[in-house]
């Protein structure tokens, strides 16, 4: 018997839904700014928009929505707190209240954090990886699963220069040091997502590295979100604009699962849908063989 069939299910619990991640799932993005690199804008103070793009992408096959107040584009400008709040809350509370689906929130502030889950949201998406102030502290209270990405810099700078000696190996013991923070902080592993973090300070010398290697990440002994819809690496490598780059972004989602992705957080929902269940068949195929 193959280890796919072999091994235990790994099963996330956020906020009394259970999610299976021994095969790969795909996470929504629902994002209310006004200047996100991709959408920004479209359902931004418009709540009957929101829906509606969430109830697709669920009908889509999305098992997770993604819920952002906050762009992190780079040379993205600072949210306030209670601003950030005012965008997401409902939103989450929305979503949650009135779809079958995990809601996750993309956000850095512990007040977000604490009241996005007072209203319903299920898993905490972090790009700072819980360093901010009081971030780890309220992410253990609320007891969801966390996921946390690795960033050089910060978004206003974080693509004026970024350098590595060895991206992968750098980012491996970034992640290593935040999930041991995680852990003394009360937040168990089994509640412990990582993502690399493509896109976020690195060259795209840096993501076709990391992608390339993805595999060295299960060494973390969690599941691994990879988000690269639609992101600059896409556009440097086919010269295509933002919104021309869906195709490309089924590809690399692709290649992530066959990394050992077993999220994939995107713009294009059935497109990547279509895309994992293809790498998922060939993974499966090979790892049978």
């Amino acid at each position: 018997m193959s280890s796919v069939h072999s091994e235990p299910a790994q099963r996330l619990v956020c906020a009394g839904r259970s999610v299976d991640l021994s095969r790969p799932r795909v996470m929504g993005i629902l994002n209310v700014t006004p200047d996100s690199f991709s959408d920004g804008g479209r359902y931004f103070a418009d709540i009957d928009r929101a829906r509606a793009h969430a109830e697709a992408m669920i009908a889509a096959g999305a098992d997770f929505i993604d819920i952002g107040g906050e762009s992190t584009r780079p040379g993205a400008a600072p949210v306030g707190v209670s601003e950030e709040l005012d965008r997401v809350v409902p939103v989450v509370e929305m979503v949650a209240s009135e779809f079958d689906v995990i809601v996750s929130v993309d956000t850095s502030k512990p007040e977000v954090m604490r009241e996005s889950a007072r209203v319903g949201a299920g898993l905490l998406n972090d790009v700072r990886a819980l360093q901010e102030s009081g971030a780890l502290a309220a992410a253990a209270e609320t007891g969801l699963p966390v996921c946390l990405m690795h960033m050089q810099g910060a978004p206003g700078s974080m693509q004026n220069s970024p350098h590595y000696d060895d991206v992968v190996a750098e980012v491996l013991v970034f992640l290593r040091a935040r999930i041991a923070a995680c852990e003394t902080a009360g937040i168990e592993r089994s509640r412990i997502i990582a993502d690399p973090g493509f896109g976020f300070g690195k060259t795209p010398e840096h993501n076709l590295q990391l992608l390339n290697r993805m595999a060295m990440l299960q060494s973390l002994n969690c599941p691994i979100l990879a988000g690269l819809s639609r992101k600059s690496l896409l556009g440097a490598i086919t010269g295509r604009p933002v919104e021309q780059r869906g195709v490309a972004s089924a590809v690399a989602a692709a290649l992530a699962v066959h990394g050992g992705a077993r999220i994939i957080r995107s713009h294009d929902v059935a497109e990547t849908v279509d895309a994992v269940k293809v790498a998922w068949a060939t993974t499966r195929e090979a790892l049978d063989g």
